[in-house]
């Protein structure tokens, strides 16, 4: 079935933070920081990209495109041809960070789909949940991304699932994001292939702890953020980073790598703890680091079709 020219989807995915400290490759959070897109059926052939703000003059502008490709492959999972596509990017989640950009840049592509194949194809969230996690290879950002709130991530041998928990009113975000970036291939390569059976249990201890903290007691969340699977063996990649946590951690913040970093997550019990930090920060660091009050984002991605008006009768 061919799409008709002018049809067209928007939409807005938010940002997410993985790991969370002692979840490792489980947890994920959704925050309100919001990458948005509009697809447009057009004629001729191909996908041609606009971007406005994060990456312009930087990503690809054609099929190769990370949004584009995840369109195609989504066009491709449900045996549906793609249609000549524009796509209207305004990005704001900053690029290898450890802030989800390509999670984002993936459901987006998905979402899109979704929106264009509306009533040809459904598409549920488990069903995006595969497809996004095919693409990105690991459930932990594509989960929150889609879900929104807090996620529990896993895999079965029928393929990804995931849990979303609403998070306590009384947990306040906060997101500092240093001006270089870090690759998630070499954070990812400074991790060992085992650690000691203390580290786990001390980690499965945490993560159960965490859980709590997020939707019930916030004020365990100094200790509930503790790990040793990750953040340190990651530390040569990002000194700053590890050193900004340690520090934050020694005046009670509740601060983490978020992701694979090099940005930090702190997750404060109270919203004045995160002025408290921003400013710890800006005091601490040796280079310009932004700090982000946010909020927890509870409805994850979403998209809206716009439908193409019929023509006049004459």
């Amino acid at each position: 079935m061919s799409l008709p020219v002018g049809l067209s989807a928007t939409v807005r995915v938010p940002a997410t933070s993985a790991n969370l400290g002692p979840g490792f490759d489980t947890l994920g959070l959704a925050l309100a920081l919001y990458d948005e897109l509009r697809v447009t059926v057009v004629e001729g052939s191909g996908v041609h990209v606009e971007v406005t703000g994060v990456g312009k003059g930087e990503v690809p502008t054609d099929e190769t495109n990370l949004v584009a490709r995840a369109i195609r492959y989504t066009f491709d999972h449900v045996g549906q041809p793609m249609p000549a596509l524009r796509l209207d990017a305004t990005n704001v989640i900053p690029h290898g960070s450890g802030l989800g950009s390509s999670a984002a840049a993936i459901v987006s592509g998905i979402m899109a789909a979704k929106g264009l194949l509306e009533g040809v194809v459904e598409l549920d969230l488990e069903r995006m949940l595969v497809i996004a996690t095919e693409l990105e290879g690991h459930p932990d950002n594509v989960a929150p991304a889609l879900f929104g709130g807090l996620t529990i991530a896993w895999t079965t041998p029928e393929g990804p699932r995931a849990k979303k928990l609403i998070v306590h009113r009384g947990v306040s975000p906060l997101v500092c994001v240093p001006d270089h970036s870090v690759s998630t291939a070499l954070a990812r390569s400074l991790q060992p292939a085992s650690v000691p059976y203390a580290d786990a249990v001390f980690n499965l201890s945490r993560s159960a702890l965490l859980i709590a903290a997020l939707i019930q007691s916030p004020e365990l969340l100094l200790q509930a953020t503790e790990d040793k699977l990750h953040q340190d063996y990651r530390a040569s990649a990002m000194p700053e980073t590890s050193s900004l946590v340690h520090m934050l951690r020694d005046h009670g913040v509740a601060a983490v790598v978020s992701g694979a970093g090099p940005s930090i997550l702190v997750l404060a019990d109270d919203p004045s703890q995160r002025l408290v930090a921003a400013d710890l920060v800006a005091e601490h660091a040796t280079s310009a680091w932004q700090s982000l009050l946010l909020a927890v984002d509870f409805k994850g991605a979403t998209v809206i079709t716009h439908q193409v008006e019929a023509p006049a009768q004459p």
